[in-house]
């Protein structure tokens, strides 16, 4: 195979009779090989400019992160929380990248080991291998030490999304018990019956299971008042001046206490994470302590 110093086009042929592209033919026999040739520094210089770029890159980071989160101290561990910082904000660019630096940076390295009288600067090299290496060891490090409080964190999100969802519903049911003197026997008349202006409330209630939501009577506070010698007509007037947003069952039923059962993480009920909603508490199913309420009785119990 024969290149053309003129065109660079390739053949298979003596270039005395002239390039195939260019017509361009050699006038002379090709020059010897010098008897003494400088080593290159270019494949050094790769490795030591990459590795300085690494480590300056994830310095920056975690300068920024210091200064975004400075909380006037200059400790080791606020510099440690700052590194986590910058080592979770590179890492869906830094470790990919540092894996093919680190992969052809050793390429590089041994071709400078195997052939040194042609490439020189092997300990600038080594340098830069090694700081490409450090970083990636230290991105790795500092984003595992962090797992765990990344997940802790993680479950404490979605545990305080469930207890807003459980709030909401149980501040709306107090509001309901305040107006008509009685939760609802259904939790979808909190929808019919209260005002939703933002729509947090449809929000919390639209994918619920009415079954899951059940209300209790207290059988002291429903005993029917003891029977007196009065007018019939004072009965009537009475009934007539009755608020017409009252609630309240008839046979003077109210319901005192209720129980909300919301679904977990797996979004069936009756598993383990399920959430329990009664009187003012949002608890976690495997928190509710398990055992009666008291003396209660469900709304299906006292209907005839």
């Amino acid at each position: 195979m024969t290149i053309c110093p003129c065109c660079g086009f390739k053949f298979h042929g003596a270039l005395s009779n002239g390039c195939k592209q260019c017509g361009a033919r050699a006038v002379g026999e090709p020059l010897p090989r010098p008897a003494y040739e400088l080593p290159s520094y270019g494949r050094a210089l790769v490795l030591a400019a990459t590795g300085s770029l690494v480590a300056l890159v994830f310095l920056v980071q975690t300068i920024i992160a210091f200064v975004q989160h400075y909380s006037g101290s200059f400790g080791l561990w606020t510099w440690v929380a700052a590194g986590e910082t910058a080592s979770w904000r590179l890492k869906w660019t830094a470790i990919p990248v540092l894996f093919v630096v680190l992969y052809l940076g050793r390429k590089l390295y041994r071709s400078i080991l195997v052939k040194p009288e042609r490439f020189c600067g092997v300990n600038y090299a080594r340098r830069g291998l090694l700081a490409s290496a450090t970083v990636a060891m230290l991105i790795a490090l500092l984003i595992g030490i962090t797992v765990p409080a990344r997940l802790h964190q993680r479950q404490l999100a979605k545990e305080a999304g469930f207890r807003a969802q459980g709030y909401v519903i149980e501040e709306a049911l107090t509001a309901y018990k305040i107006k008509y003197k009685t939760y609802p026997a259904d939790i979808k008349d909190l929808l019919k019956r209260l005002p939703d202006p933002d729509g947090s409330l449809a929000a919390a209630i639209n994918n619920l299971d009415s079954r899951e939501y059940l209300p209790t009577a207290d059988v002291a506070t429903n005993e029917p008042p003891a029977r007196s010698r009065r007018l019939v007509g004072a009965a009537i007037r009475k009934a007539s001046l009755t608020s017409a947003t009252d609630d309240t069952p008839s046979g003077g039923l109210s319901f005192t206490n209720y129980r909300l059962v919301l679904p977990g993480e797996d979004k069936i009920t009756g598993t383990d994470d399920d959430w329990i909603v009664s009187d003012g508490m949002v608890l976690r199913l495997s928190d509710v302590a398990k055992g009666g309420v008291g003396r209660s009785v469900s709304a299906g119990a006292l209907q005839p």
